[in-house]
């Protein structure tokens, strides 16, 4: 039944136009009812920050920070600086989504989840966030509710309350409980990193950039949404249409969707409102997450939009011949030039 409900559905604010005109009123009048589905964010507060440890590591000065953010809780941050950064000097930094891994959580992309305990173990192609530092790059990152650090089922926490469900669906009810979503506590969480990454030595406040995949492609988008400080936006494998790989793939949860956001907009609806911000779009051509043949149908979407608002030049796409990862082709060049 919901398969087919959602087939035939039409998102009501679906982008039906093709001129910078329309354009410009439709995201001014569905941009805030997007947003709206969000609901409330969690109260913000101090970062009480604790300094816990400086290392070197593969030409990178990597710290890791805790920092309180919001009035019940605190997250460890995990911050990569190139190596040839110079006292004094700022750069460019990105701020590292990290996607469904429940054990490594942000550790994964920020080349600190070693396969083994080798002190010069590889860094994993897949670790952006340790790359894009190598790159010259100032890269940090958290953990999202239920993953990493924050997922309770594992130490210091051991709570295995959720049974087999996933913490993401867990979190969804109690957060619309409360009058919010996992979404909305997520970025709220982002941009008290965000505040705090821009109080350390050697980062540009004024040149922000976020990135990631899956479930992370789904918070650098819905960050960049909400915060204008982001200049430059990468989502890594993470586009499709809703009645694919939610409604009839399942391949979707609690911290990627909010109430009613498919009664408004499809996925490339949502991808649009970006326009016209700089944005690169990473598919991977054998994803088996995210079908090949849907996820061109989103970008296709997106660059119809990107065409209407007479921003074409900011649109990439990095379509690559691997699976649901990290294609990294264009990364650098593209936040190179986007982040001055």
């Amino acid at each position: 039944m919901f398969a087919e409900m959602a087939k035939a559905h039409q998102p009501k604010c679906q982008f039906r136009g093709s001129d910078q005109k329309y354009f410009q009123q439709w995201k001014n009048e569905t941009l805030p009812q997007v947003l709206s589905t969000l609901g409330k964010n969690p109260p913000s507060c101090d970062p009480n920050a604790h300094f816990v440890a400086e290392w070197q590591h593969d030409g990178l000065r990597k710290q890791r920070w805790q920092i309180d953010i919001n009035p019940w809780l605190s997250a460890i941050m995990d911050v990569n600086f190139p190596g040839d950064l110079q006292a004094g000097e700022k750069r460019p930094a990105i701020l590292i989504c990290i996607g469904h891994d429940y054990q490594n959580g942000r550790k994964s992309k920020m080349g600190n989840a070693m396969p083994d305990r080798a002190p010069n173990a590889q860094v994993p192609p897949g670790a952006y966030g340790h790359h894009l530092a190598k790159e010259g790059f100032v890269t940090f990152g958290i953990d999202w509710l239920g993953l990493g650090d924050l997922n309770d089922s594992q130490k210091p926490n051991h709570n295995s309350a959720n049974g087999n469900r996933d913490w993401c669906n867990v979190y969804y009810l109690h957060s619309t409980m409360l009058g919010m979503t996992n979404l909305s506590i997520n970025i709220a969480h982002a941009k008290a990193a965000i505040d705090f990454a821009a109080t350390l030595p050697g980062i540009d406040a004024n040149a922000l950039g976020v990135m990631g995949g899956s479930g992370g492609g789904t918070m650098s988008l819905w960050i960049s949404l909400c915060d204008e400080r982001i200049k430059a936006t990468e989502i890594i494998v993470y586009s499709d249409l809703f009645a694919h790989f939610g409604f009839r793939d399942v391949n979707y949860c609690g911290m990627q969707i909010t109430p009613g956001l498919f009664d408004l907009v499809d996925l490339p609806d949502l991808q649009g409102l970006m326009a016209p911000r700089p944005l690169l779009i990473d598919i991977g051509a054998r994803d088996e997450c995210f079908r090949l043949e849907s996820a061109m149908e989103c970008f296709r979407g997106v660059e119809k939009i990107y065409k209407a608002a007479g921003a074409e030049e900011n649109l990439q796409l990095d379509l690559h011949p691997g699976g649901h990862h990290w294609g990294g082709n264009k990364s650098a060049k593209f936040f190179r030039e986007n982040l001055k």
